[in-house]
């Protein structure tokens, strides 16, 4: 699944077509009808961690709906799905060149510390439809702007067939954008979480720290993504090594210096990956993925994951990351 860098890449090749009315659609989405998207507004795009939000609207000047109908609902199935995500998200803690809309937003944050931000528009007109399309992307989830993913290798028939994306958008500039390998549905706003977002500035360092601090390993905690949206295996795996730290250390047992250096070496890895992508640069990795660690020891590769939860492939080097730091250890062992 794309990470946070990858999905604000996204973020940034749509936001110019923001304010552009879609003419003529296509693509194989059985879930969302494609041909429903036709004469609607994009009028917004937000992004937050590994989603993307995309505010369709039926009139330019967001007037009456008129005869214009706004894309299906999601089915019953699709809702109680979406509404499990909303629920994780809401869950308390222990503490090139973008286009504005041209209907301006209202900030909601409700009570409490949680920083939940919800953006949503002026709903007298649609009676609080759903205008918010929610793309969540796969393993291999990707957009494409005015051309079409093209095979890089045969699949296991020996076939040369082109990826066939979810959605194609032809927009009212000339431009269209292809969505490929992703899951789409509506949503009556867009669910905003800015202080969990290792890539906003609004990330909030404490409530991170305060979460690393668990006593359960900390590459359990690192792809919570209520407390580092947008963290992935790939920036887990590099941040980990990085910071000297063994994946399966409990983090109630790491010094506050040694978490610090997590939440930095996270931040800081993350930000380099984005730069690279506006760069078109290919991101270095140092242990994910790799046989040896860049001093030479051999890396060790394994699935770890909360009980019950998913197990997610992570390399480690056991000499560049020992279970503890050698001094921790001693404290560890007298208390």
């Amino acid at each position: 699944m794309p990470e946070g860098p990858s999905v604000r890449k996204f973020h940034h090749l749509v936001s110019p077509f923001v304010g552009q009315q879609v003419v003529k659609t296509g693509g194989s989405s059985k879930k969302l009808n494609p041909a429903s998207f036709q004469f609607l507004w994009l009028q917004d795009a937000q992004v937050h961690g590994k989603k993307l939000f995309l505010r369709f609207d039926p009139d330019e000047e967001l007037g009456s709906l008129g005869n214009v109908s706004l894309p299906e609902p999601l089915q019953k199935g699709e809702r109680e799905e979406e509404d499990e995500d909303q629920k994780q998200a809401l869950r308390p803690s222990s503490q090139n060149i973008s286009n504005e809309s041209s209907q301006p937003l209202e900030l909601v944050i409700p009570s409490g510390d949680s920083g939940l931000e919800c953006l949503q528009g002026d709903t007298s007109a649609g009676g609080g439809a759903e205008r918010w399309l929610q793309v969540s992307f796969g393993l291999f989830g990707s957009i494409w702007v005015n051309e079409f993913s093209r095979a890089k290798k045969a699949n296991k028939r020996g076939d040369w067939r082109d990826p066939i994306p979810r959605l194609v958008l032809y927009l009212s500039g000339g431009s269209f954008l292809a969505f490929y390998n992703c899951q789409m549905s509506w949503r009556s706003s867009a669910l905003v979480q800015p202080t969990s977002d290792i890539l906003s500035e609004k990330f909030h360092r404490g409530q991170a720290l305060e979460a690393l601090g668990r006593e359960q390993p900390v590459c359990y905690t690192l792809l919570d993504q209520r407390y580092f949206s947008g963290l992935g295996n790939i920036i887990k795996n590099e941040a980990l090594y990085r910071a000297g730290i063994n994946p399966l250390s409990l983090g109630s047992l790491l010094s506050p210096r040694h978490l610090e250096a997590l939440v930095d070496h996270v931040v800081e890895f993350s930000a380099d990956w984005l730069q690279g992508k506006f760069q078109g640069k290919q991101q270095h990795t140092q242990i994910y993925q790799k046989e040896q660690c860049p001093v030479g020891h051999p890396v060790m590769k394994d699935a770890f994951g909360p009980p019950g939860g998913f197990q997610r492939l992570t390399w480690w080097c056991p000499q560049c990351q020992p279970r503890l730091p050698p001094n921790e250890q001693e404290q560890a062992q007298l208390s």
